[in-house]
């Protein structure tokens, strides 16, 4: 039996298809990127995607586009100015200092859990994110991102719930927010 060329892309083109079906995790080697945006009057500001699902060993990397402001890309832990921990005990936290317009700061991941970060100076708007490292291996997951301690409450209503992010791979902004009235 021989296949033609156009079996062959057909067959190709379902593998695409199923492919995108799955959660979009990216691959371990590949670096994952998130934005730092604002709108230019400087009245929003967020990270894109606001939650990701990423691999042992993964190198997140953000870059501010946001031509009107400074970020943070900063980890929830008492070592940076004394936040409650929001992240694996056995994890290093960081903390990016200010990066200006176009300026870029990197963490490679390597253990398990979730781990939620802020801008420091916009988490009182709400600019927070969510990084779950690895997959679920217990209940309880969601139990794991830390105490709420002192935080806004714009930030806690912004944080991206684990099991959507389990579920998708990644979750934007306008995807956490609620729709209609109320």
């Amino acid at each position: 039996m021989s296949v033609t060329r156009r079996q062959v892309l057909g067959g190709g083109g379902g593998l695409v298809a199923a492919l995108s079906l799955s959660p979009q995790v990216a691959w371990a080697d590949e670096v994952v990127e998130i934005r730092m945006r604002g709108r230019d009057d400087g009245s929003q500001v967020w990270f894109d995607p606001i939650g990701i699902l990423v691999e042992p060993g993964q190198t997140v990397r953000w870059t501010n586009l946001n031509s009107g402001n400074s970020h943070t890309a900063t980890a929830y832990s008492p070592t940076n100015f004394e936040r409650p921990r929001r992240m694996p005990k056995a994890a290093k936290p960081w903390d990016s200092d200010y990066l200006l317009p176009n300026e870029s700061f990197s963490v490679i991941f390597t253990e398990k859990g979730v781990y939620d970060y802020y801008c420091i100076p916009h988490e009182h708007a709400g600019m927070v994110g969510r990084i779950i490292v690895g997959a679920p291996e217990a209940h309880g997951w969601t139990e794991l991102v830390g105490p709420n301690g002192d935080l806004p409450e714009a930030a806690l209503k912004a944080f991206p719930k684990v099991e959507d992010i389990m579920t998708r791979g990644f979750v934007r902004r306008d995807q956490t927010m609620p729709t209609g009235p109320g």
